[in-house]
């Protein structure tokens, strides 16, 4: 029987399109002050959560996230490109209700079925928790139970849960609302199996 791999999923600190609710997608926009304090509380947790590796997205937000949690454990990141987030097209830099003023009808399909409906010029979301969530496994199968720290996005980190628990994508919105900046959620996972152990904990 294979050992399950613990993952330790987390969101990035807090950037600077944070507070206004702009998509950020693959723009790579910086950590606040806020962020980078959310970050070393990650760090702390980090140092006593017994970590066996780091994993995080490229983009900057979240390697920078990741960074103190690096320095706790003594652990180099591995950079992992299938947890980039997902690109959010013409969403990217504004907020939804900017873009309902210009594409009222993309914007109310999305709210409605946001995985059938991705907002114009973005990725499939589909694709997106199919990447993830592969390379998830992918970790759980080379790193039989190693506990993981894996830093990515909201939206992409979503997508992969309800891909993995087989929960409907498209309320991924209603069932999954958004994760909290560095806060953990915990897998146990083997190449067939996942277990949700908790959700969006505060560090």
């Amino acid at each position: 029987m294979t050992t399950p791999t613990t993952l330790f999923l987390s969101r990035h600190g807090e950037t600077v399109w944070h507070a206004e609710n702009r998509y950020a997608g693959i723009s790579d926009i910086d950590l606040t002050p806020l962020g980078a304090e959310q970050s070393e509380a990650l760090g702390s947790w980090a140092a006593g959560a017994r970590l066996d590796a780091i994993v995080t997205s490229p983009l900057s937000r979240a390697r920078r996230t990741a960074a103190p949690a690096a320095r706790a454990t003594g652990l180099r990141p591995v950079v992992e490109a299938d947890l980039l987030e997902l690109d959010f097209g013409i969403a990217e830099g504004r907020t939804l209700t900017e873009l309902e003023a210009s594409h009222p009808h993309e914007v109310e399909a999305f709210r409605r079925d946001p995985a059938a409906h991705p907002l114009p010029g973005g990725e499939d979301p589909e694709a997106a928790a199919t990447r993830g969530a592969t390379a998830l496994l992918r970790l759980a199968t080379t790193h039989p139970g190693d506990r993981i720290l894996v830093v990515a996005h909201n939206t992409l980190l979503r997508l992969v849960l309800c891909h993995l628990l087989s929960i409907p994508k498209a309320d991924y919105r209603r069932t999954l609302p958004g994760l909290r900046n560095c806060a953990v959620t915990e897998l146990r996972v083997t190449a067939d199996q996942t277990s949700l152990i908790s959700y969006n904990v505060p560090t």
